[in-house]
């Protein structure tokens, strides 16, 4: 029953994953539109066909999208006219992903400080709830890799975490700051295993100094 429970987590990530990565074309696209052609509150946008010919995806995967984003009172759909963006700005609930799509740099700061909190409070909660046969396995692929997967090493600690909503979170704000095309960072395979190896050692002080060293962080940990 355990593993059946753990298969089906894994697979609802996994299609978490994809349904957000689509989710975030589809914002990107939006908001290229709207910094290109100028476009403000009661301006059509693109049809379902046509983002689905753009992006390349299903039209089943920009229905739901679309559908969401109307949901969320950021755009709206008129029957026999198309689909319009809506004036979203007294939305206190779409606070944020309103001004990500107006490439709100303050915005951009926020995704990056959240999902860097996340990290640390998972990498807090793996050294508590300790999980020695999964730190083996994730130093082995660290010391075994010609390059280390950044994604894949912090999915594998908060798995160890042990904390669903933290998952969840961290995937789409990991899609959010992949989809900002900042410059990729490379680490040394040293870094990570400084963050493993302070974790065996229940050591918070090393680990968090370990984490702002891996993100060049030069400023304490509470005030990223």
């Amino acid at each position: 029953m355990q593993l059946s429970e753990k298969a089906s987590d894994k697979a609802i990530v996994k299609d978490t994953n994809q349904s957000s990565k689509v989710y975030i074309e589809i914002v990107k696209q939006l908001r290229e539109l709207i910094t290109t052609n100028r476009l403000s509150s009661g301006d059509k946008i693109p049809s379902e066909r046509e983002l689905s010919e753009r992006l390349n995806v299903g039209r089943s995967s920009v229905r739901e999208a679309l559908r969401a984003l109307e949901l969320l009172g950021l755009i709206e759909t008129r029957r026999g006219e198309g689909t319009f963006l809506r004036d979203f700005r007294g939305h206190h609930l779409v606070q944020l992903l309103s001004t990500f799509i107006l490439e709100d740099e303050k915005a951009k700061r926020d995704v990056i400080e959240t999902k860097y909190y996340i990290e640390m409070d998972c990498l807090q909660l793996a050294l508590k709830r300790q999980n020695a046969d999964s730190l083996q396995l994730l130093r082995d692929k660290v010391e075994h890799s010609y390059a280390v997967n950044d994604d894949e090493f912090f999915y594998r600690i908060i798995e160890m975490a042990d904390n669903h909503l933290f998952l969840r979170m961290w995937i789409i704000l990991k899609d959010y700051y992949n989809s900002l095309m900042f410059k990729e960072e490379q680490h040394s395979k040293d870094g990570y295993i400084r963050l493993i190896e302070a974790i065996e050692a229940m050591d918070v002080a090393e680990l968090l100094s370990a984490y702002r060293q891996l993100r060049n962080l030069s400023i304490s940990a509470d005030k990223i």
